[in-house]
């Protein structure tokens, strides 16, 4: 059955082997692409026009992308020149040729052309004379793709698609570019480029077909889409767009959730040259919770408490600042833990807790349990960390190699240690776990940690990282549209996702 057409995505196949770009075209035609870019650069022999153009099921782009451009042909200059004469006369339906050679690579019938720039080591001073030049080149499509050395860099790039004289895709690479690759959409750029297999190492921060199409749902961006994201360093591995995204699309919203990399130090700045652009809100993570929770306008109860946000919302000309991870941790543990011996709902007051960590998460989850009147114990492997959070909260702290001397009714791990792809390591030995423990660790790559696993099995109550992340996304959510979420949808698209399953589309999730 052939997949949704999908007029907004470029799809890129390079492979050494005729067969296999043959094969990837097919299948990428039958996922839904209308347009394909075939790098003839890759291929290891001579291209075979006949054998690549026979049976075309749509549209195909012809490029030969040299290694100072990104690309990887190994012949003469001469030689790639004349290639690119024999793509534009022999059946191709679109050709790229870069800016320099555009002018001596005429068009020729009804084939249409990109003419390129491509920097693959920064943003030039001079990127909008290019650009007004490229204009002039007798362009389809104008397209530039720079190598971005900071987060506002996207910004630049997007300005020249909105009202450009000829219809321009203006993209940063690297691993700060995917706000321009998904944004350009909403300013006016005509499509943006897809690997059909992102491991083929085309271009650097090149988002695969697969995400573009069912991930971001590029082919719903109007000039009319709203503007989210997560901020973080690293966050090319969050799963934040994966949820949001498909809560915008289960109900037909008109608005986008894009990964923001930002490097610490610099959120302040990144806020400011981003209000031109009219985010409505962030969600917030490692390293610049604290410093969201100082540049905020207004704080809610649980940032004043935490000293640290996790969520910004648009609020005039600045933002509120909210810690979603404050409740959820809250929410994961009551709705996970047994009731009292009468039958009454569970509650934490009373109860002893040992928190492992003392980050972010550690924060936000042991004032949580502080307040609701439990008695915190905080260890964490630098001994100066856990003293200063248990000075803050008003608890005790453990020194790590005595953490399994604590007696606890309630354990939760917010180390890193069980996490992808670190997996056969815990942070306790399974001798600590009793039956009856409550245990909930915030590691949700992959769900079932070693330290849930032995849980489980030894009797243990457990709370998988899945749970809280998808409540605290749940409430971003809210906080974001206004309208609840659905709980049970967000896991299974986040628990398809972690699968080894290969990800799919909100569509088939609802079978």
């Amino acid at each position: 059955m052939t997949a949704s057409p999908s007029e907004r995505i470029c799809v890129v196949v390079g492979r050494t082997r005729h067969k296999m770009v043959q094969a990837e075209i097919k299948e990428a035609a039958r996922r839904g692409a209308r347009l394909i870019e075939v790098r003839l650069d890759f291929l290891a022999k001579a291209p075979d026009f006949k054998r690549l153009l026979a049976d075309k099921p749509c549209a195909l782009m012809a490029t030969v992308r040299r290694p100072p451009d990104g690309g990887r042909w190994g012949g003469t200059e001469a030689a790639r020149q004349t290639l690119l004469r024999q793509a534009v006369v022999g059946g191709f339906d679109w050709v790229d040729v870069e800016t320099d050679v555009a002018d001596v690579i005429r068009r020729f019938g009804r084939v249409k052309r990109v003419v390129s720039y491509h920097n693959m080591h920064e943003v030039p001073g001079n990127l909008e004379k290019i650009h007004e030049r490229m204009c002039a080149q007798d362009a389809d499509v104008v397209k530039l793709a720079v190598r971005a050395q900071q987060p506002e860099d996207n910004l630049r790039v997007l300005r020249l698609v909105k009202d450009a004289p000829t219809p321009t895709i203006a993209f940063c690479m690297g691993d700060l570019s995917m706000p321009s690759r998904i944004l350009g959409l909403k300013y006016g750029s005509p499509f943006t480029y897809g690997a059909f297999n992102p491991e083929r190492g085309i271009a650097p921060g090149l988002p695969s077909f697969d995400e573009l199409k069912h991930i971001y749902h590029v082919d719903s961006i109007t000039a009319d889409t709203q503007i989210y994201g997560v901020i973080g360093d690293p966050v090319a591995h969050s799963l934040s767009p994966l949820i949001h995204n498909a809560m915008f699309h289960s109900q037909r919203l008109n608005a986008v959730y894009v990964p923001f990399r930002v490097p610490r130090g610099q959120l302040e700045g990144f806020l400011k040259h981003f209000d031109a652009f009219g985010v409505r809100g962030y969600s917030v993570t490692i390293p610049h919770k604290e410093q969201a929770a100082v540049l905020a306008d207004m704080r809610e109860a649980s940032v004043t408490l935490t000293q640290a946000a996790n969520t910004l919302l648009r609020l005039g000309g600045g933002f509120a600042a909210y810690n979603t991870d404050y409740t959820a941790a809250i929410q994961s543990l009551l709705a996970n833990m047994p009731p009292g011996a009468d039958g009454a709902p569970p509650t934490l007051s009373s109860r002893v807790a040992l928190v492992l960590g003392a980050g972010g998460a550690a924060r936000a989850v042991a004032h949580a349990l502080h307040r609701e009147g439990a008695m915190v114990n905080i260890s964490n492997r630098t001994p100066e960390r856990a003293q200063r959070l248990a000075e803050e909260v008003g608890c005790r702290a453990i020194d790590w190699a005595a953490r399994h001397s604590v007696l606890c009714d309630i354990l939760v791990n917010c180390t890193s240690v069980g996490m992808h792809p670190n997996v056969d390591e815990t942070p306790l030995h399974h001798s600590f776990l009793k039956p009856g423990l409550v245990v909930m660790d915030i590691v949700y790559t992959p769900e079932t940690t070693l330290l849930i696993r032995e849980a489980r099995g030894r009797g243990c109550h457990v709370v998988t990282g899945v749970d809280m992340f998808v409540r605290q996304a749940a409430a971003q959510f809210k906080l974001f549209i206004g309208r609840e979420a659905s709980l049970e949808y967000m896991r299974t698209v986040l628990r398809r996702a972690l699968s080894p399953v290969s990800l799919k589309g909100p569509e088939e999730l609802r079978k």
